[in-house]
């Protein structure tokens, strides 16, 4: 509706000569007065407005009611003798509403040009010309994948589209943990043992924590483990040269178990379509980490009993070891080295960090040291922050207790229910959508729930159904003999009824949807227009004859429109529609 508002932003300025923002909101039902009038915009910009008159001027006596007259007689000034808005009618209502019945043909022209020219219709430039770094998923190597990971590179992939679709170019990158504590605490089990599957691994690193947490002895070999790991990673695989039988062993472990957890990786990626430009192994960043904060001592960094610190307190924060007393980089010196190595790498005008919400404090002082001497690289870092994922019921989970739900057991769970449920032709596709979806349609921020049997309904707020609504639209076209491309000509109906009318008005809402997306980092919203957008055409389905009737032409063309916008919108959300269900 951005015609709407810039009319009456301008009349605003033209009349008032005030600048305040208009919120036009679509009336959500159709709901006639006795009068018979229909309201499809309904503002209150008329009462806002004659607030802020009076508190400019206290002579200012207009009442809103008086105020909206004013703003409706030039309206209908504005938009005489525009044949696509000819026969649009305002009302004025209730203390200072104004209500605008849009004409058939206003509609008509909306739906044509959404079809005919569906790209440029909603598109968005807010990231033109800007490079984005986009940081998620970060698996850890000598662990297993769980939901978690499994949500978070579904919510990192679909904010890197949305910067896309607004015009920027992304780089995808994952971070992750292949030297410190939790690799020693695996190694040390791992060494005495031949199983080189990723879940034998994942299993050794349980143990080893369990060692590192009740035995003393332990913990001392484990420390010492780590030591070596680093020193071993710096010689770069393969070079043995000055390492013992034993040192040589240890290299073996750590380098076997390093690339299976890589190619496992990978593997898990391309299964669920995300795919990334980089990874950064933390051994990749620490010397740059720990560069930078030795070079910063003591103006930022200090030294605290044989450690080096930041101290946070006077930020309002706390203070966190950055080296610790072996004299080896800490996983914040790690993050600080990443985030210069990314400015070096991509000279970003964004860098975009998706994690947990359990390492916010965490951030925030890693952060705000890098702040004191690298201002520019915080002031465009953007850190976004999700709850955990649970299954109903389910304790939180935990990878060093090993009670955590594996993302492989996920996917091959929903697969197994849509199989059964006779979609094996297509399972993988729609069980990626049930999964994406689930995960997608809440807000990020809060722990969600993700009940497995709600995520594969074909009815319902449920990717599936998305799907379903998505497949029957495109099935209703290519039973039609007038199949509808771009350019085509078609006649004008005498009227719209309601359906078309509802239906017509929520392809409308699209744009504005997709702007509060980008700007927001909110696929939530994408996903919940796309549902809102399902149920009305399928009320419009369910009353509207299309192929058939007198009026196929018109109607195949909202059709065309509805399966134009939720293939768009799927693909935002990295879901992509099947070619049966």
């Amino acid at each position: 509706m951005e015609e709407i508002k810039e009319i009456l932003e301008g009349i605003i300025w033209e009349v008032f000569k005030e600048e305040l923002p208009v919120e036009v909101s679509l009336t959500p039902e159709l709901e006639e007065e006795e009068s018979g009038f229909r309201a499809d915009i309904a503002t209150n910009v008329a009462m806002k407005l004659t607030g802020v008159l009076k508190k400019k001027d206290k002579s200012f006596v207009q009442n809103p009611r008086e105020v909206a007259e004013r703003i409706r007689e030039v309206f209908l000034e504005k938009i005489e003798g525009d044949e696509v808005f000819f026969g649009t009618e305002v009302q004025v209502a209730g203390p200072g509403f104004l209500n605008i019945k849009l004409s058939d043909k206003f509609f008509r022209e909306k739906i044509s040009r959404l079809n005919n020219n569906f790209e440029q219709e909603v598109k968005n430039e807010d990231y033109k010309g800007k490079v984005v770094v986009t940081e998620f998923s970060d698996p850890n190597p000598f662990k297993v994948l769980h939901i978690g990971h499994l949500y978070t590179s579904v919510v990192g992939e679909s904010i890197s589209r949305l910067i896309e679709y607004a015009g920027g170019e992304v780089h995808r990158v994952n971070f992750g943990g292949d030297v410190g504590l939790h690799v020693a605490k695996t190694v040390y089990i791992l060494r005495n043992r031949n199983n080189y599957s990723i879940e034998g691994i994942a299993e050794c690193y349980v143990e080893g924590t369990r060692a590192y947490e009740e035995d003393e002895e332990a913990k001392a070999e484990i420390v010492r483990l780590n030591k070596e790991i680093y020193r071993i990673n710096q010689l770069g695989e393969g070079n043995y040269e000055g390492l013992s039988e034993e040192e040589k062993k240890i290299a073996e472990v750590y380098w076997k178990g390093r690339e299976l957890s890589y190619k496992y990786f990978e593997q898990f990626y391309e299964k669920i379509g995300v795919k990334f430009e980089k990874f950064y192994p933390e051994s990749s960043v620490a010397g740059r980490g720990l560069k930078e904060v030795k070079a910063h001592i003591p103006e930022v960094y200090r030294e605290s009993e044989g450690a080096i610190v930041f101290s946070g307190e006077e930020f309002g924060l706390h203070t966190r070891v950055f080296v610790n007393k072996e004299g080896l980089p800490t996983y914040e010196a790690k993050d600080v080295g990443l985030l210069v190595t990314k400015a070096d790498d991509y000279n970003f005008d964004e860098s975009v960090v998706i994690t947990g919400n359990d390492i916010v404090e965490y951030m925030k002082v890693v952060l705000k040291s890098v702040e004191q001497f690298r201002p520019e690289l915080v002031e465009r870092t953007r850190h976004l922050t999700h709850g955990n994922v649970r299954l109903p019921g389910n304790e939180k989970m935990s990878s060093r207790k090993g009670n955590f739900i594996k993302a492989s057991d996920v996917l091959r769970d929903v697969e197994a229910r849509l199989r059964s449920a006779g979609s094996a032709s297509n399972w993988h596709i729609i069980a990626m959508a049930a999964i994406k979806y689930s995960f997608l349609k809440y807000r990020i921020g809060g722990d969600i729930e993700f009940d497995v049997e709600e995520s594969v309904k074909m009815t319902g707020n449920s990717g599936p159904y998305l799907l379903y609504s998505s497949v029957r639209a495109r099935k209703i076209s290519s039973n039609s003999g007038l199949a509808i491309t771009a350019n085509d000509s078609l006649s004008e109906p005498a009227f719209l009824n309601n359906f078309e009318v509802r239906l017509s008005k929520k392809f409308m809402q699209y744009e504005e949807v997709l702007s509060e997306a980008v700007s927001c980092f909110a696929p939530h919203l994408v996903a919940n227009y796309l549902f809102e957008l399902a149920q009305e055409f399928s009320r419009f389905y369910e009353n509207c004859k299309v192929v058939g009737d007198e009026r196929e032409a018109e109607r195949l063309e909202i059709v065309s429109v509805f399966y134009r916008i939720m293939e768009h919108g799927l693909r935002i959300l990295g879901i992509e529609i099947p070619e049966e269900m």
